[in-house]
């Protein structure tokens, strides 16, 4: 299963390990005929999706003749530092995917070529604007949103319907779903009301919709020790034990909530639209809807996208293949069929097909969420400071220290890394 704490883990193995070598290629470079052979390196296509990838690169060199595009992939946990040293050995691909946390890297770092530069007519209307947005530093747009995810409440509509509880709708607050939580447990049927992970992740997101923020305004400092902080903290800490699991229940069984949900004895769920495609054929009607809010809504979404390097000599060919990988109808088209992620574009007939799918009915939430979304908080020492948040969260949520001295410690610990 793809969770928030694997890929961040496995991020933070690869940025440590030592240098690999070159991803595997679909298509070797031609250069015949004054053609212009355009490198692209992916982490997101392989293993599963390479032939889906090799079906946009076929519909983008038809309508560019002039252009071979040739793939390189690599699995996940080893891409980031094959691309970091192919950045620093001068070897860098003419454009690469990166996901946001690592794109506010390397677009600090002045890896990034500038797409204003080379765009065009620079019109970016097709795209989503808050995934637009997402890849923009001081004004400029530095990579073009790919793909996206987001992550919304799941619910088992018959555990609902049993317990005679009313549906979550998109209005609901965090109120509305601690009283449904609270009515649907039932411990003694081994029945939860609710599951949403204790630790980094779900804090910067829950913490957003208490009104607060993670970092101060520069960067500089932790801000999230404060009343708004506290909130969001004690909200994930006073389900544990009550209506989902203590960290004692759970035992450290991987994908524990995944099951729970699938046996039919969890009613609500905080989790991504990977997961559509694994519920398929559990025996009971579920559905989603966008998460609750306390202040405001915010809901976490993972976002890729396809950046240009500032060393190539290619870069109005690179900046074709980027609009046309994260924006094209056939781009669009192709990882809709083959549910490989969503393409962040504004036109909603494009994912008229996803919205069809009859399970979960109400898929419009999956774009509903990007109304409001929870970018995570980045700093140079990123898994560090993700794993002291969660170290302390763990803390609070076992009993073992009050959250507002959880909350202060992490602070430290986070202005720390930042100092």
């Amino acid at each position: 299963m793809k969770t928030r704490t694997k890929v961040a883990a496995a991020l933070a193995a690869a940025l440590l390990a030592s240098a690999c070598s070159q991803g595997s290629a679909t298509k070797a470079p031609s250069g015949e005929g004054g053609r212009t052979t355009l490198r692209y390196f992916t982490f997101s296509a392989a293993p599963d999706h390479v032939k889906d990838l090799d079906a946009i690169v076929a519909a983008f060199e038809k309508q560019n003749p002039s252009i071979d595009v040739v793939v390189e992939t690599a699995p996940f946990d080893e891409y980031f530092t094959k691309l970091q040293t192919s950045i620093a050995g001068g070897t860098a691909p003419d454009t690469f995917e990166l996901n946001y946390e690592n794109f506010v890297t390397y677009a600090g770092a002045g890896s990034l070529l500038d797409l204003g530069a080379v765009g065009g007519d620079g019109d970016l209307s097709a795209y989503a604007a808050e995934s637009l947005n997402a890849f923009k530093r001081d004004g400029k747009q530095y990579a073009l949103p790919a793909s996206f995810s987001t992550v919304v409440l799941f619910y088992n509509k018959d555990l609902f319907e049993k317990a005679g509880v009313d549906l979550p709708t998109a209005d609901w607050t965090w109120a509305d779903e601690q009283a449904a939580a609270e009515k649907l447990t039932d411990k003694k049927k081994g029945v939860y009301g609710d599951f949403q992970p204790v630790q980094f992740f779900e804090f910067y997101k829950t913490l957003k919709q208490a009104g607060g923020e993670f970092l101060s305004a520069d960067g500089k400092k932790s801000a999230f020790d404060s009343p708004q902080g506290v909130k969001a903290a004690e909200w994930l800490v006073s389900k544990v034990g009550r209506t989902m699991p203590t960290e004692a229940e759970i035992g450290g069984t991987a994908d524990y909530d995944t099951n729970l949900f699938k046996s039919g004895k969890l009613a609500m769920w905080h989790n991504g639209i990977w997961q559509f495609a694994g519920l398929k054929d559990v025996p009971f009607e579920w559905d989603v809807v966008v998460e609750p809010g306390d202040a405001g809504k915010a809901s976490a979404v993972f976002h890729n996208a396809v950046a240009v390097s500032s060393t190539t000599k290619l870069g109005k060919e690179a900046y074709a293949w980027a609009r046309f990988l994260s924006s094209s109808d056939v781009a669009a088209s192709t990882r809709i069929a083959s549910s490989w992620e969503l393409p962040p574009v504004a036109d909603q007939q494009v994912l008229a097909g996803y919205l069809k799918d009859p399970k979960p009915a109400n898929r419009q939430a999956v774009f509903d969420a990007l109304e409001s979304i929870a970018l995570p908080p980045v700093i140079k020492r990123q898994q560090e400071m993700q794993d002291a948040v969660t170290k302390e969260l763990s803390e609070a949520a076992s009993g073992r220290k009050p959250v507002p001295d959880a909350l202060k410690a992490a602070a430290a610990e986070v202005d720390a890394l930042l100092g």
